[in-house]
């Protein structure tokens, strides 16, 4: 009985002493996202082809659309690509701009240089890929050479933006894309993505004609 009393009593030690190494495991918190954002890049269910929502918690909020301080000669209604910080400005009056984040080419060589103007503008677009992007990934863009229609899996989104110069399509745009989480990064074939639910917003505020500079330093 001595012995079993003994074992009981060590039992008890080894589990207090146990129960009070237990190491708990820190509770993570999930980030709180202000429900203007979570509006602002809500599902966008009245579109001819569903928008999905962003899930914002995967998207720097730097690359989110807002207003900011912009000091600049453009005149208000121009577009300017900041195409090394990844980030597009219409230009608003006193100083101010909306910024929205954008992803660009992939390779220095596939990026717009200079000035243009909205030559054209259409919403939920055809896509053709260039004869320069067939020749460069065959495998990739070959199939659709004959052209994609519009829908949730073309590349160039709900909206596009196309920059002519001197009266030509550049074959560059400004869309939307099927791959918002890669904002914020060099990943195109040298046209400008944006998130959906922006170049959405974007294309509602510029008209055909606006100015587009592209800033490559």
């Amino acid at each position: 009985m001595l012995i079993s009393r003994r074992l009981f009593l060590l039992g008890i030690s080894a589990t207090a002493l146990s129960a009070c190494s237990t190491t708990r495991q820190p509770v993570v918190q999930e980030p709180v996202i202000d429900p203007y954002y979570q509006r602002m890049y809500g599902t966008m269910p009245n579109e001819p082809y569903m928008v999905a929502a962003m899930d914002l918690r995967r998207v720097d909020p730097k690359w989110w659309r807002q207003e900011v301080e912009y000091y600049t000669t453009e005149r208000p209604g121009t577009l300017v690509v900041d195409t090394p910080a990844h980030y597009l400005y219409l230009v608003l009056e006193n100083n101010r701009a909306l910024r929205y984040g954008i992803g660009v080419g992939k390779d220095e060589a596939l990026v717009f240089r200079g000035d243009a103007t909205i030559g054209r503008k259409a919403e939920w677009p055809r896509w053709t890929p260039t004869q320069s992007m067939i020749r460069r990934e065959p495998e990739r863009y070959g199939p659709y050479a004959g052209g994609m229609g519009p829908g949730p899996e073309n590349p160039l989104g709900p909206r596009a933006l196309y920059l002519y110069k001197n009266g030509r399509d550049t074959l560059f745009r400004i869309h939307g894309t099927t791959e918002p989480y890669t904002i914020g990064t060099n990943v195109s074939s040298g046209c400008i993505r944006l998130m959906n639910q922006d170049i959405i917003d974007l294309y509602a505020r510029v008209p055909v004609g606006a100015r587009v500079t592209v800033i490559n330093a």
